[in-house]
């Protein structure tokens, strides 16, 4: 039997070798601890971060677990629905990671998680006011709230944000608005303010509950308002004021960086033969 010419087995690796490592490195490729498995997961379209979910119409109740890093060592991750019209931030019901575990050190490697409702009277973003350390109630009746975090070292890394929330709220609805944010400081046990740049700016999208789809918003039209939150784009919204089968990553067994490696020296391979012939 006749072998493969090595440049044709060059291009048998890459062809392999590639697609498998761009799904190592999205949402299909993360592990979780304890078993924790999802239906569906999407990369987000902005700050890096990723959403991995299970909803269970018949409660109904969404199971998350949302990943990012946060904008430096010792900062915050937030992921949240908006049940109003607009989608923005404001009445955002948000949970929140702090890095470095809500006043303890910034290695903790057990992030203190809150809940918050942001635009509200007494979290009234109009005039920013940095939120408290204690949470305070959502809309969405939140279980099994949990973070950790993932790699890095010394509070830096991604953190992942878990919970289950029961959304008798939402009613018959398919589609929630959503809402993910990250920042770079704690003070006190609370969440600074975060960047207002358009990564930022343009954190919200749609998350479609009965097919496990995700869907960006589309990108703000106008810049931050000097006169509040009035609108309903989120464009001057922040946070701090109050699909694929996860199973799949299963099939990736090496990691990102390793077969992206193997690509390479492939590559390499075939130029050298190339240039020999």
């Amino acid at each position: 039997m006749a072998s493969a010419p090595p440049h044709e087995l060059t291009l048998l690796l890459l062809a392999v070798a590639l697609p498998a490592a761009a799904m190592s490195a999205s949402c299909a490729g993360e592990h979780f601890p304890s078993g924790r498995t999802y239906a569906a997961c999407e990369d987000l379209p902005s700050l890096g971060a990723a959403l991995h979910w299970t909803y269970d119409a018949s409660v109904p109740s969404l199971s998350v677990a949302f990943v990012a890093e946060p904008a430096a060592p010792g900062g915050w991750v937030a992921w949240g629905i908006n049940p109003a019209g607009g989608g923005g931030m404001v009445c955002t019901q948000a949970l929140v990671a702090l890095a470095g575990g809500g006043g303890a050190a910034v290695s903790s490697s057990t992030p203190a998680v809150r809940t918050y409702i942001t635009g509200l009277s007494h979290y009234n973003i109009t005039g920013y006011a940095p939120l408290g350390k204690a949470s305070t109630p959502i809309a969405f009746p939140a279980t099994d709230l949990a973070a950790d975090m993932d790699g890095g070292g010394s509070g830096g890394g991604k953190v992942r944000l878990y919970a289950t929330l029961r959304l008798e709220m939402v009613g018959t609805k398919k589609v929630v608005n959503h809402v993910w944010q990250i920042g770079s400081s704690v003070t006190r046990g609370a969440p600074d303010v975060h960047a207002m740049d358009p990564g930022n700016l343009t954190a919200m999208g749609k998350l479609v509950l009965s097919d496990g789809a995700a869907a960006s918003a589309p990108a703000p039209t106008r810049g931050p308002s000097s006169s509040g939150e009035g609108g309903g784009d989120g464009s001057s919204s922040r946070m701090p004021s109050s699909g694929q089968s996860s199973r799949a990553a299963d099939t990736a067994g090496v990691s990102a960086p390793a077969l992206v490696g193997l690509a390479l020296l492939g590559l390499l391979t075939m130029i050298k033969i190339n240039s020999k012939s």
